[in-house]
C-alpha cells in the first residue's frame, strides 16, 4: 500500500527538529523555562519521528529493537512533557499578569526554574517508567509509521497513561482563562506589570499567550480523541492480574500497512498522532521564529558564520 505522506512527512519532521530548536538560545538567556522545555520536547519528539518514517518505510521489519524501546519513551515522555511544558508557559504568564509592580529577584527565578524542570522533566520520566504497568508487550512496529507502544487496553490504561494528556490540558485551560480575566482587569497596568520582569516584552508576553492557547486547542482534543478511541474501537479487558498483562512480555507485533490501514479511524488516529508533533513546531516558529529579536539574532548569526568563512578563507 503507497504511503502518500512520504517523502512530505519525514521532511517536515526534520526540519521541525530543527526549527524547535533556533529560538533556544535567546529564551535560555531570558530565563524562559517552559518554553525551552516546549521546544526540547518538540524538536526530540520530531527527531524521533523523523527516524521511524525513514527507517520503517515500506516495511515492518524489527530492525532495531533497542532503538524502538528508546523511541516508544521518547512518544510517551512527549505525549505529557509538551502538554506540562505549555502548562509551564500558562503559568508563569499567569503570574506575570497577577504579580506586583517589584522586580523579580535572582531566587524567585531559580525557584520558578526548579518547578518548571519538576513539571516538564521529572513528572514526565516517573509517567515513562509507570507506562510498564499497563504495556503488554515490548512494542509494536507499524509499516510507514515504525515502532509504536502496545499498552494493554484495560481499565488502569485509562488512569495511568490517557488521562494525563487531558488533565494537563484542563489544568492549563484554568490557568489561560485566568489569565485572560485578569488581563482584561488589569489591561491598564499592563506595562507597568512587565516593567518587573525584563525578560519578556508586551509582544512576547501576547505570542507565548497565543502559543499557549493553540497548543491547548491541539492537545485536549486530541487528548479525548485517543480516549474515546480506545474505549470504542476495541472491548476494554479486565484486569487479571500482573502476570497476565505481562505475559509473553518479550513479543513484538509487527503490522503491515495493509493490515493497519483497514481501519479508517485507526488511520485518522495514527496520523494525527504523527502530525500533531511537526504541527506544534511550526506553530511555534510561526510565533518566535519571525519575531524582532529572531531577526536580530539571524543577523547576528549570519555575520559571525561569514567572519569565521572569510577567516577561513584567508588562512586557506
Amino acid at each position: 500500500m503507497v504511503d502518500a505522506t512520504y517523502p512530505l512527512y519525514p521532511t517536515l519532521a526534520f526540519l521541525g527538529f530543527i526549527l524547535a530548536l533556533v529560538p533556544l538560545p535567546w529564551h535560555l538567556k531570558a530565563w524562559n523555562s517552559g518554553t525551552c522545555f516546549y521546544m526540547m520536547w518538540a524538536s526530540l519528539a520530531c527527531l524521533n519521528q523523523f527516524v521511524n518514517s525513514v527507517v520503517w518505510h515500506k516495511n515492518a521489519v524489527n530492525w532495531a529493537p533497542i532503538w524502538c524501546e528508546i523511541s516508544i519513551r521518547i512518544m510517551m515522555g512527549s505525549s505529557v512533557g509538551l502538554p506540562a511544558s505549555s502548562l509551564c508557559i500558562n503559568r508563569r504568564l499567569y503570574y506575570i499578569i497577577t504579580s506586583s509592580s517589584a522586580a523579580v529577584t535572582p531566587n524567585e527565578k531559580k525557584r520558578a526554574i526548579m518547578i518548571d524542570s519538576l513539571i516538564c522533566v521529572l513528572f514526565p520520566l516517573i509517567y515513562i517508567a509507570l507506562q510498564y504497568i499497563v504495556q503488554g508487550h515490548r512494542f509494536n512496529i507499524y509499516e510507514d509509521v515504525g515502532c509504536f507502544p502496545a499498552l494493554f487496553n484495560s481499565l488502569p490504561v485509562y488512569f495511568i497513561s490517557l488521562m494525563w494528556p487531558l488533565l494537563i490540558g484542563c489544568i492549563s485551560a484554568v490557568y489561560c482563562t485566568l489569565t485572560l480575566y485578569t488581563f482584561a482587569r488589569r489591561r491598564l497596568e499592563f506595562s507597568r506589570i512587565l516593567a518587573s520582569h525584563p525578560s519578556i516584552t508586551p509582544w512576547r508576553y501576547f505570542r507565548l499567550m497565543a502559543l499557549a492557547m493553540t497548543e491547548l486547542m491541539l492537545t485536549m482534543p486530541l487528548a479525548a480523541f485517543v480516549i474515546w478511541l480506545n474505549a470504542t474501537a476495541e472491548p476494554i479487558e479486565p484486569w487479571v492480574n500482573w502476570a497476565d498483562t505481562h505475559f509473553r512480555y518479550s513479543r513484538v507485533e509487527m503490522y503491515p500497512a495493509l493490515l493497519w490501514r483497514r481501519s479508517s479511524i485507526f488511520v485518522a488516529s495514527m496520523e494525527f498522532t504523527r502530525w500533531v508533533v511537526p504541527a506544534c513546531v511550526f506553530i511555534f516558529f510561526g510565533f518566535f521564529g519571525f519575531a524582532e529579536e529572531a531577526r536580530k539574532n539571524y543577523v547576528t548569526g549570519s555575520r559571525k558564520i561569514s567572519s569565521v568563512f572569510r577567516q577561513a578563507m584567508s588562512i586557506g
